[in-house]
């Protein structure tokens, strides 16, 4: 079975309690029983990680190289600042999608562009908890089209 790991950055331990017109009201909890859900429907194994600590979700994206066959990466405020999490997505051997909940092309202009978008295989945004749903869509077609 193909394994993706989740990993949520930054506060996203706080969802359903922050700022819901952009995050929604969903807890990481409720968003991560979704995405096993949907997952499961679609023959994928997940396993989920979240951390508010940079090095420690460097640490994850190295050992889903070695271990899973894609991430989803909600990189958070991270995604805007951090030019060692941008170098282990370059050196990881697995395709990386970036997610975020809200809209950030529609939000503050710092918030626009992450520093990671480039080295990532896409991003999406703005769907709230469906963003992940539609993440897991497109790794499935690109680890499947790659076996």
């Amino acid at each position: 079975m193909k394994k993706v790991h989740v990993i949520h950055g930054p506060n996203l331990d706080l969802l359903g309690i922050r700022e819901e017109g952009h995050y929604g009201s969903c807890s990481l909890e409720e968003l991560n029983q979704l995405i096993q859900q949907y997952a499961d429907s679609i023959g994928l194994a997940v396993s989920f990680f979240q951390s508010n600590r940079e090095d420690l979700i460097i640490e994850r994206i190295r050992t889903a190289s070695r271990e899973a066959n894609a991430v989803i990466l909600n990189p958070a405020g991270l995604g805007y600042s951090s030019l060692s999490l941008r170098d282990a997505i370059i050196t990881c051997s697995i395709p990386v999608v970036e997610v975020h909940l809200s809209n950030i092309a529609a939000r503050e202009k710092f918030r626009q562009k992450t520093i990671i978008s480039d080295v990532c295989c896409g991003q999406i945004s703005g769907f709230r908890e469906f963003s992940y749903l539609a993440a897991l869509l497109v790794i499935d077609k690109i680890i499947s089209k790659s076996s």
